[in-house]
């Protein structure tokens, strides 16, 4: 596998997490936040949700993208672990809808 085909990938994980102040959407301190980001005294990302397992599945949703994309349906991730740290983590493991559906007809 050449893993620079994953980059864009990395450049979207590294965006949405990297040095990122992450929040929900429905977060009742919404507007000071807003206001700190303005400033520049936080990346602000607003999230759904922004739980371990929440995170997993987006993440997850991200990389079925690209290799969806990038090989035709020929390859999917399957598992993704988010930890916020060593006590707090969580799994999203699922086949894509179009993975099976890929292989059978033959791409």
């Amino acid at each position: 596998m050449d893993f620079s085909s994953l980059r864009p990938l990395e450049k979207q994980l590294s965006h949405q997490f990297d040095h990122t102040f992450l929040v929900n959407a429905d977060d009742p301190l919404m507007q000071q936040w807003q206001t700190l980001h303005e400033q520049g005294a936080l990346d602000l990302r607003v999230m759904d949700n922004v739980g371990m397992e929440a995170t997993a599945r987006l993440v997850w949703g991200w990389a079925n993208t690209l290799l969806q994309e990038r090989d035709s349906g020929r390859s999917c991730c399957w598992k993704v672990e988010a930890r916020e740290n060593q006590a707090n983590g969580a799994c999203y493991e699922a086949l894509p809808d179009w993975f099976g559906t890929a292989n059978q007809s033959g791409q």
